[in-house]
């Protein structure tokens, strides 16, 4: 098995993409995506991920931002002269140094190492490759945010970036719910949406600061733990579930539970910082912008491989552009989304 090391990783990453494209009438499946600016082509063999690729994406009905032409390659050695991929190196793995060294290629990658799963991606060409062993052979939480990786690396070299928060809003304006996990973001945004609010998202959505804050659909899932779902009434409303997914959290989509379309874009006001309360009414009252950043941050860096320092940047602008609260949450569904609801009516954020 061929190995790889931080001196032929350029090389290795130029080889895994000039492959993919040169097989490209192998693929099997090919998808087109139109996102915010985005028009995605994807090459894949049958499975799950082509699969999720058809399901998991909120499709652009019309972007106000430029589209440019993106192809992502999604292979594994069943899929015509597609080779097996290679294994890292003896030597100590970094993701630091290995986004550094593509870096300076003007390439970006990441490299789970479990999996021999590598992604590499090209700005310049707007060309993508994942390489698996086989069609099954991925992270558990790929299928959930598809090719997340690679949308990253392309919005953020355009000033943009993907935020892990939720969103919900009302009549085009909305606000950032940020927080780690268990924090009730999740839960929060299902309330909204099942009580006449919009979102475009929760988990992973697009962020641009560009003549202020914006947030645009991308992935449709959502996801709750038991309680949550059992909490929400969900086993009432959706009629097939599905198995737990790797985080023992029921997963569907936005179209499942929303009374309305999910709009192109929100305007957001504020950013909420979501707490389970004591049990009485929700409130919303002032946070730091420290506080705000810490639960924004991190998580939305660490889990997008490169691109850390103008990470940092972006999501401290758009802090500093946003007034920040913590949302002390109710325990009902309704009363929270009303909470939010006149919170955005009031119009003082």
């Amino acid at each position: 098995m061929q190995r790889v090391t931080l001196e032929n990783l350029t090389d290795y990453a130029r080889h895994v993409l000039d492959m993919a494209v040169s097989n490209a009438d192998s693929y099997p499946v090919t998808s087109t995506v139109r996102l915010p600016g985005l028009n995605l082509t994807v090459h894949a063999g049958h499975g799950p991920l082509a699969d999720a690729v058809e399901h998991a994406f909120v499709r652009a009905p019309d972007s106000q931002i430029p589209s440019e032409e993106c192809r992502i390659f999604v292979g594994h050695p069943g899929i015509g002269a597609v080779p097996e991929p290679a294994a890292w190196g003896h030597e100590h793995f970094t993701p630091q140094s290995f986004a550094s060294k593509l870096a300076d290629a003007g390439l970006r990658g990441s490299y789970f190492y479990d999996l021999d799963f590598w992604q590499f991606y090209d700005p310049r060409r707007r060309v993508g490759a994942q390489l698996m062993r086989s069609a099954d052979s991925f992270p558990p939480w790929e299928p959930g945010a598809p090719l997340r990786a690679f949308l990253h690396w392309e919005y953020a070299a355009r000033g943009m970036r993907l935020a892990h928060a939720g969103t919900l809003g009302i009549d085009g304006r909305g606000i950032l719910l940020a927080g780690a996990g268990g924090s009730g973001k999740s839960g929060t945004v299902v309330a909204g949406l099942l009580n006449g609010l919009d979102s475009v998202g929760d988990d992973y959505v697009l962020a641009d600061i560009a003549g202020g804050v914006a947030a645009y659909p991308l992935f449709a899932t959502l996801k709750q733990d038991p309680k949550g779902f059992r909490r929400l009434g969900l086993q009432h409303r959706l009629k097939s579930q599905g198995p737990l997914n790797w985080q023992g959290k029921h997963q569907f989509l936005l179209e499942n539970i929303a009374v309305q379309t999910t709009p192109a874009r929100l305007d957001i006001v504020a950013l909420l910082v979501p707490s389970i309360g004591g049990g009485g009414a929700s409130s919303i009252m002032p946070v730091s912008r420290k506080d705000a950043m810490i639960a924004l941050a991190p998580s939305g860096i660490a889990q997008m491989p490169g691109e850390r320092e103008s990470g940092f940047r972006f999501f401290s602008e758009l802090t500093r552009l946003l007034p920040c609260y913590r949302l002390s949450l109710g325990t009902q569904p309704e009363e929270i989304a009303s909470t939010i609801s006149e919170f955005l009516a009031r119009g003082n954020s």
